[in-house]
């Protein structure tokens, strides 16, 4: 089944690829930070068209289009361009997220990095690749050491849960953090090492779905801000090569 994940992931990608920094179409959903384009809506079209294709009777939560029931023990979670503001701003850092549930629990993940070319991919139980080669997270154990990354929710303004504290506080208690607007290539670059950890508030399950299982294939740690254990309905979500983990717990809950 991941090979058709990894096909319809790069279909999708190749039509975002070739609307890039063209005109597109822009509205708005819940404000105006929270974007949707007519290249999301072709993008889930061609996933979902893959999907009833090979697979008519599984469930489909999407994005754009919402959440399809049929009683199947199987899931498709769907992002269609994670990172819309970017691409709609001609930023070139945004990705398709697709994630495949049984009975809830997430067996596949793929994150295609559109304009890299890389495809991120696992399979629970048998470990994390970008374009076919074994990563892991970072072996770093200190949390001064850290480059970290985040995002702020649409509703930033109104600072929740002290989110802005947060930002603030990590700043200072690590090497760097970095803010690249797309949550799934985020746990990419946690799953490969190239950040140690990665926090945000109030995500959807088809923003998190596949880096979940991404980052936990690779060796990394998953959890809350309070160290439980999440599902994609998750509001609140640390993901970390898990040596710095209860570091940053601290912080957060310090803050």
């Amino acid at each position: 089944m991941i090979y058709d994940v990894i096909e319809a992931a790069k279909e999708a990608g190749e039509l975002i690829r070739n609307k890039f920094r063209t005109e597109v179409e822009i509205n708005f959903k819940s404000n105006e930070t929270d974007l949707v384009t007519e290249v999301d809506k072709a993008s889930e079209k061609i996933i979902l068209e893959n999907i009833r294709k090979k697979y008519p009777s599984h469930e489909i939560l999407a994005e754009e289009s919402g959440e399809t029931k049929t009683g199947s023990e199987f899931r498709w979670v769907i992002d269609p361009i994670d990172g819309t503001t970017n691409f709609a701003h001609g930023l070139p850092i945004f990705s398709v997220s697709i994630g495949v549930q049984k009975n809830g629990e997430t067996i596949i993940g793929v994150i295609y990095d559109v304009m890299q070319d890389i495809v991120y991919s696992c399979e629970k139980g048998s470990g994390s690749f970008a374009n076919g080669n074994k990563i892991s997270v970072s072996s770093n154990e200190n949390l001064r050491r850290g480059v970290l990354v985040t995002g702020f929710p649409y509703n930033i303004a109104s600072n929740p849960e002290n989110a802005l504290e947060k930002f603030v506080a990590l700043t200072k208690s690590a090497r760097g953090i970095r803010r690249l607007g797309s949550a799934a290539i985020d746990l990419c670059y946690v799953a490969k090492g190239v950040f140690d950890g990665f926090w945000e508030l109030f995500l959807n399950p088809w923003d998190i779905c596949a880096g979940i299982l991404l980052v936990e294939e690779a060796g990394g740690m998953v959890t809350d801000f309070f160290g439980n254990k999440i599902d994609i309905f998750s509001k609140r979500i640390l993901a970390s090569n898990g040596k710095i983990h209860k570091s940053i717990l601290e912080v957060l809950n310090n803050n």
